[in-house]
């Protein structure tokens, strides 16, 4: 019986290994790197960043202290803990603290949400890529069937004719009349749902069925496709860079991107904006990492390889940034405007203003096929990133289920049917107004804080800030900066609470597009879908109480301990047992 500890070390050792072997790992730290990559570099990179730092003066200095105290914590503290588990986003919070595992639910819901909202996106950018092969672009004429007598032709217009937005009162762009009525097909009202958009939904189908096949074989796929889709948008980015910064009047754009505005700090919208871009486009608090963490080995310097997906999410940024104003500052001085006209964020930056900026340049077929082309290879990234984040999740909850046979693909081709079904709701003729509901309420700033405020105080208060730590260190050979300590302690959950407090204080009801105001109704399904993910995790943990005997304090304590099997665990269990004997001899033998 000596020697039982050690054997039971050795059989948890092996237990972990073979269980690692059949989720699969990277084949190598490429894979990862780029599939992490794909999932944070994305359309907010694009089309929100540049805006904000041109709407917000000094937004960069906002924008680095919420990098540095909030998101590169985050960023290394999820990476971790799914290397350090080997679980995906659900199963990692059960084995670090089973009182929190609603956590898991909680951020695979809002990824699930996510998945039937933002996958319509795809479908846009599918229908403006293919509209691209035709004979002219169909947005840079109005001698087609869904345009009206007001239609006016922006690259025609007499560009010395003083106008401050694209066109008067009484006219609209041939650009925007195609966004609208041939894309959208806009309703007055989100209760006027109309028909569904047969085109869209062609382009959506699509859409699911390339991420089916690019996560349908795990990470053995995932991180093949990722060799594509999340280097070749690098490509046409700087393709778009450097096509920009030649043409005539781009660095009157670039100007006004850079220009710094020091009065601005004291503006309190200034710092909201960096704190959500910050969550936004680092794809924290969602599980995303946990996931891609999950499928490294155990001795990957996860903590290294965090700091450079981190400066390439920033660098990316601030490039996209160039590429994108470049452009803004040749339309601002061809069309004789202020850059304040053209400047947009969002979809609007995307479908209105550069399909209109392509109908400027020379071969304006090339640069629009070229720039839908890396819209959809951003897009896919994070929309597989967030499958495979839902499958792996599930798999590891269900694993001798799961596992077998073709039954992971199955439930990918569920999950991928389901989502495609409720997506066909956004290609309807109101699916523009249930969008924004999805955006503002499932997966907004005030949910993704709240989610990073649990996170940081389970691992920094409950867990151990220093425990972790530890376990970071028999990972990689060395402890993380002290900064990461007190972030997870202290400051990370500080400056996330503050930031949502002062978001409830300024709480207005969602408008779309600054006018229509919403029914009373769209707003409670608004809150439900945002409650339904978030009361995961008091559900969770009313029930586990309940499960568990002895007093609320004893309960509440058996429910925080961390699992036996977790590596570190694994590896103390011989000295523990070992001492556990020595206690028990010493309480049988009379003569000790």
């Amino acid at each position: 019986m000596a020697d039982s500890p050690c054997k039971m070390g050795h059989f948890l050792g092996k237990k972990a290994s073979q269980a690692s072997e059949e989720r699969g790992k990277w084949e190598t730290k490429k894979e990862f790197i780029l599939s992490v990559a794909g999932a944070i570099i994305g359309l907010g990179n694009v089309w929100r960043f540049p805006y904000l730092c041109y709407k917000n003066g000094a937004f960069f200095i906002p924008y680095l202290l919420f990098l540095v105290t909030c998101g590169v914590p985050l960023f290394v503290l999820e990476t971790s803990l799914g290397q350090y588990t080997s679980q995906g986003g659900i199963m990692c919070w059960r084995k670090i603290c089973p009182l929190f595992e609603g956590m898991g639910y909680a951020s695979q819901m809002i990824i699930f949400y996510g998945n039937i909202s933002y996958v319509v996106i795809l479908a846009w950018a599918f229908l403006y890529f293919f509209s691209s092969f035709s004979g002219k672009l169909p947005w840079a004429s109005c001698n087609n069937t869904w345009n009206t007598d007001r239609c006016v032709e922006i690259n025609n217009y007499n560009t010395t004719a003083n106008w401050t937005s694209p066109v008067n009162a009484s006219s609209s762009s041939s650009v925007i009349e195609f966004w609208q009525r041939r894309v959208l097909n806009i309703s007055s009202g989100i209760d006027a749902i109309g028909s569904i958009r047969w085109d869209l939904s062609l382009c959506l189908f699509l859409s699911w069925v390339i991420c089916y096949f690019c996560v349908w074989k795990g990470v053995r796929s995932t991180g093949k496709a990722t060799y594509f889709t999340a280097t070749f948008p690098f490509v046409l980015l700087v393709v778009l860079f450097f096509r920009g910064m030649t043409l005539p009047g781009a660095f009157h754009g670039i100007k006004y991107y850079l220009y710094p505005d020091p009065s601005r700090l004291v503006d309190p919208q200034v710092w909201m904006d960096a704190g959500t871009q910050i969550f936004y486009s680092y794809a924290i608090c969602l599980g995303y990492m946990t996931t891609f963490g999950s499928y490294n080995k155990y001795n990957n310097n996860c903590y290294r390889d965090s700091f450079y997906l981190c400066l390439l999410n920033s660098g990316t940024s601030i490039m996209s940034g160039f590429a994108i104003f470049s452009v803004l500052g040749y339309m601002s001085v061809k069309q004789g405007v202020d850059i304040s006209s053209v400047a947009e964020s969002g979809p609007g930056l995307v479908f209105i203003v550069y399909p209109q900026a392509v109908t400027l340049l020379p071969w304006p077929h090339i640069w629009s096929v070229c720039f839908f082309f890396m819209i959809i290879l951003l897009g896919i990234d994070g929309q597989f990133a967030g499958l495979e984040s839902n499958v792996t999740s599930l798999t590891d909850l269900y694993p001798s289920y799961l596992r077998k046979g073709y039954r992971r693909e199955l439930l990918l081709l569920l999950l991928c049917a389901a989502s495609s079904l409720l997506g066909l709701f956004l290609v309807t003729e109101a699916g523009a107004y249930i969008l924004q509901i999805f955006d503002h309420y499932v997966c907004s700033g005030p949910t993704l804080l709240l989610m990073a405020i649990f996170q940081s105080v389970i691992i920094g208060w409950i867990y151990g800030a220093g425990r972790f730590s530890d376990n970071i260190e028999d990972m990689i050979g060395y402890k993380p900066l002290p900064l990461f300590k007190y972030c997870w302690l202290y400051i990370t959950p500080l400056i996330c609470s503050g930031t949502l407090v002062f978001l409830l204080l300024r709480y207005s009801p969602m408008r779309f597009n600054n006018t229509y105001v919403y029914p009373w109704w769209a707003y409670w399904i608004g809150w439900f879908l945002a409650m339904s993910s978030l009361s995961m995790i008091p559900i969770n943990m009313i029930v586990k109480l309940a499960k568990e005997k002895g007093s609320f304090w004893q309960r509440l304590k058996t429910t925080s301990q961390p699992a036996d099997d977790l590596p570190r665990m694994a590896k103390e269990m011989p000295s523990i047992n070992a001492l556990l004997n020595v206690q028990n001899k010493e309480q049988n033998d009379p003569m000790l």
